[in-house]
């Protein structure tokens, strides 16, 4: 399983990139490769246990750190 607020863009502004790149929709940001990990559950990783980004946001709360 995937996270649902995780999105792959080519493109960001005006600026664009060969390969796509992680980006939430929850923190409305590009992600590191490691956070992509954990959203697309990789390596024993889960999402929901493991991102506290989807946590927060499933419980209604912001987050407001950057974690990337």
């Amino acid at each position: 399983m995937t996270c649902p607020y995780l999105d792959y863009r080519e493109a960001s502004g005006d600026d664009s990139f060969e390969t796509a790149r992680a980006y939430c929709t929850v923190a409305e940001r590009f992600v590191q490769p490691m956070r992509a990990d954990i959203c697309n559950d990789r390596y024993d990783l889960d999402h929901e246990a493991h991102c506290e980004i989807y946590r927060e946001h499933e419980d209604g709360t912001e987050s407001s750190g950057d974690d990337s």
